[in-house]
């Protein structure tokens, strides 16, 4: 009897059951992480930040006015070479009210040179720190992210595409967004580099 006492009493604590009244059994850590708040469909953030000469860009007052592309980039070899099309798709849409904004999070010091040389022709900003990939909740380095007029989510793209593709599927809802034809950014950059030549 004192053998089946024990053996119920052991397995009512591997159980996690205990008789104490002021015991509980240890929780156990069901913690997940935090639920993205900012995905397609929802509101983008309250973001703003300086650019280079100290004007502050305000998302919300862009957004007010017509769709946004912010691109959270860096200088890197694969982000370099998709940054053409990126200006491809700004040059496209601007006039019909998209507006271009790339956030980079290199040095100040480098910044100046590499937009000169790269005929940056859109909104920049520099962030260091890398606060504006917390503020989108991201920390994939390039995450782009399409913003209707009025601040609705419409595309988060993120990583990196050489080649332009995630730039040509951009493009394409670039165009729904400003109620337009899609422009072929791919073949916008090959017919660029074709003329160099």
């Amino acid at each position: 009897m004192i053998r089946l006492l024990s053996m119920a009493s052991a397995l009512l604590l591997a159980a996690g059951v205990t008789f104490a009244g002021d015991s509980k059994p240890a929780a156990k850590d069901d913690a997940k992480p935090a639920a993205k708040t900012y995905v397609v469909g929802a509101q983008a953030p309250a973001f703003k930040i300086k650019d280079t000469n100290g004007t502050e860009i305000d998302l919300a007052g862009l957004t007010a006015k017509g769709p946004v592309l912010v691109r959270l980039t860096c200088g890197c070899a694969g982000c370099d070479k998709e940054l053409a099309y990126f200006q491809a798709i700004h040059e496209s849409y601007k006039d019909l009210g998209l507006t271009s904004l790339a956030v980079f999070r290199m040095p100040d010091a480098k910044i100046a040179d590499y937009v000169k040389s790269k005929k940056l022709n859109m909104l920049y900003a520099v962030d260091t720190k890398g606060a504006a990939w917390n503020t989108f909740e991201t920390k994939t380095m390039p995450t782009n992210f399409l913003i209707a007029k009025g601040g609705k989510i419409i595309s988060i793209a993120a990583g990196c595409d050489p080649s332009g593709l995630i730039a040509e599927k951009l493009s394409e809802k670039v165009a729904k967004a400003v109620n337009a034809n899609a422009v072929d950014v791919q073949q916008k950059v090959a017919d660029a580099k074709s003329a160099k030549k």
